[in-house]
């Protein structure tokens, strides 16, 4: 995409295009800009001012807004000017799937390519990835297509269904587990998985499924839990209350038999989510309290989680104090 000033600077050309149009309108299609007076060699330039940003053939959004959104939220937009800039006729021959279905949901991506991703029944005139989109062949029941945001989507089970059979372990999970921590119901998950037989991808999709957890709050969270398991650590109490002297406190990850506590440090847009409303480092009262308790509080952030003998060795010695 091209990037630089947004708007461009007020030039005659760039004063004419913000006097066309309300502030507030963000998207146009090539052929309103040609209705408003702008010809090609116009909007060439309006792009290479960034003033217009051609986010898809026939489809311009304004720069000062492309600049704007956190990188979800963008990708959000894509999607969005995706659907903008395709025919009405065409609205109803396709479905957003996969990981466009998860931006969609506002489901946690963790690593997610920003390929468009449609489903549909007939061939295209062209297949696989073209101008950032991929499409997929499926016939899909009704009862795997919502509307989110006036758009057709896959529901939230047939999402978590697609992209687990496309996406590496660690990234399906972290997507699995916010689907359930929304209140998706695992035996919906597993029934879709049951009917799939040998179909490419399931042994990923049945694995994730055996370890997902709704109450991992965010994609470090479910890193952390995942590496315990690699690392053939005891499997701890998750999202535990301790009562100290301060009040109660609910903490990541416990071993209340050997009275640990291991706590991720998720400040900071580290899994491009949003952080969990919980705080997750201790104020330091909290911790001194939960130490006159005789608790352990080990507290770990992000590149912990890509040195794993270091972090063995720290929460082992936190285990055995």
């Amino acid at each position: 995409m091209p990037t630089g000033n947004t708007e461009g600077g007020h030039n005659p050309l760039t004063a004419r295009f913000l006097a066309s149009f309300p502030a507030r309108r963000i998207a146009w299609r090539r052929s309103q800009l040609r209705d408003a007076g702008f010809d090609d060699r116009a909007v060439q330039r309006l792009v290479a001012g960034t003033v217009l940003i051609r986010v898809r053939q026939g489809a311009y959004i304004r720069g000062s807004y492309w600049s704007q959104p956190s990188n979800d939220a963008r990708d959000r937009t894509t999607i969005f000017m995706h659907a903008f800039g395709t025919p009405t006729s065409s609205l109803g021959g396709f479905v957003y799937s996969h990981t466009s279905a998860a931006r969609l949901h506002r489901l946690n991506l963790w690593k997610a390519h920003t390929l468009v991703h449609v489903t549909q029944t007939r061939t295209p005139s062209s297949t696989g990835s073209d101008s950032g989109k991929l499409i997929h062949m499926a016939v899909l029941p009704s009862s795997d297509i919502t509307q989110v945001d006036n758009m057709r989507a896959t529901s939230l089970e047939r999402t978590v269904v697609d992209c687990c059979l496309t996406m590496p372990h660690k990234q399906a999970l972290i997507l699995t587990d916010h689907v359930l921590q929304l209140g998706t119901s695992m035996d919906k998950l597993l029934e879709a998985a049951s009917k799939l037989g040998r179909h490419r991808g399931v042994k990923t999709l049945r694995k994730v499924l055996a370890y997902a957890d709704g109450r991992s709050e965010s994609p470090g969270e479910t890193l952390t839990r995942d590496l315990l398991r690699e690392l053939l650590i005891e499997a701890p109490t998750l999202q535990y209350w301790i009562t100290t002297r301060q009040g109660r406190h609910r903490v990541d990850f416990a071993w209340v038999n050997k009275r640990a506590v291991l706590e991720f440090d998720g400040k900071g847009n580290y899994f491009d989510n949003r952080p969990t409303d919980k705080a997750v480092f201790l104020e330091p009262k909290r911790e001194a309290a939960m130490l006159e308790e005789g608790w352990t509080v080990l507290r770990i952030e992000r590149k912990d989680l890509f040195n794993e003998v270091s972090l063995k060795a720290r929460i082992l010695a936190a285990l055995n104090h």
